[in-house]
Parts: C-alpha cells; structure tokens; sequence
C-alpha cells in the first residue's frame, strides 16, 4: 500500500511541475503585460508592422528538426484602425503560398484578426515591446488539413525588427514551431555613375 501511495505522489508531483512548467515558466507563460514595464522600443502595430515588409524564416517540427524554410514578402496597410496584410511566401520547396489578414486594433491595444485559414477571429495585445496574437488555424489539405492552436509572439528589437516566434498546437502537444524575421523592405536603388 504505501509504495502504491508513493507512486500515485510521484505522479500527481511529476503532474503539477509539468504543469506549471507549460503554463508558467515557458512559451505559454508568456503575458503581453509581461513586457508592458521592459525596457526597449513600443510596439506600435500600425507603425511597425506598415508597408513592405521583408520577412525569412524556418519551421521546425515536432522533433525539433528543421522541416520547412521560407522567405516573405508582405505589404501592410492601415486606414485608422484597421490594416490588411498580404503575404507571398516562397517555401524551399517551390511551394509559393498568399495570404491576407485583416487586423483591427483597439485604443487599448487589443487586436482582433482574421485571415481565410483562421477559424473564428483571433484575439491579440500589443503591449511594450511585443505583440501576442492566439487564434486557430486550419492548415491547407496539402499539409494534412489540420486545425492547430496557435500563439504567435512578435518582439520588437531596437533596429525596427520584428522577431516572431510561433507555436502551432494540436491536442496541446506541440507540433511545429516558427520563427521569422520581418523588417521594413529596402528599395533597390540604382547606382549613379
């Protein structure tokens, strides 16, 4: 009996540290208020995520290995409030994908987004330096067609960077991760003679 006892403490202790690890030490522990009193540039989704916009990245998957790596190109543009953002990507694989979201950002920095694969609206909060969005996505058929949790965390660096990490979810496993790079585009300019 008592080393059924210590087995059922293990488990409920191994339990509640997993838990509190997933919940509150690590990506998903993350609160936009968390970076509302750090030191850095403001995230202001209007002016930095606006007009072209180069982007590169890689996705990882389940395992941790690189699976997938992706260059962007997106244009942002906002009337008031509102923003539509379009997006090229060119995979490594040839595969060239668009997208377009539709942002609307609250006075108090709240942000509501919609895209085409995103089911519902999802929900954000510019806060500080970094922008936290959360929303469900439903992956092309291509790509097995699944419907993944999804939080998206973007990081303004003091060169006007946006570093973006994103966690995508099935069942609250993990099962791909993202992280990017996205900067204002510089226009080519021609050299004078």
């Amino acid at each position: 009996m008592e080393l059924l006892t210590s087995i059922l403490l293990g488990v409920v202790v191994a339990s509640a540290v997993s838990w509190l690890w997933s919940r509150k030490l690590s990506f998903l522990g993350q609160k936009p208020e968390d970076y509302s009193l750090t030191s850095g540039p403001e995230f202001n989704l209007r002016e930095h995520l606006s007009g072209p916009i180069q982007c590169e990245g890689v996705i990882y998957g389940p395992t941790g290995r690189v699976t997938s790596r992706f260059v962007a190109d997106m244009d942002v543009s906002w009337n008031g409030n509102i923003g539509v953002m379009k997006e090229r990507f060119t995979y490594d694989s040839g595969a060239v994908q668009d997208r377009e979201w539709t942002l609307t950002v609250g006075n108090d920095g709240s942000i509501k987004a919609t895209a085409p694969d995103v089911i519902g609206e999802g929900q954000g909060k510019q806060s500080g330096s970094a922008v936290q969005l959360k929303y469900r996505i439903k992956l092309p058929e291509e790509s097995g067609g699944h419907e993944l949790d999804t939080v998206d965390w973007m990081y303004l660096v003091e060169n006007g960077t946006i570093m973006n990490r994103s966690q995508f979810r099935k069942f609250g496993i993990k099962v791909a991760e993202l992280v990017a790079t996205m900067r204002p585009k510089l226009e080519k300019q021609e050299a004078t003679i």
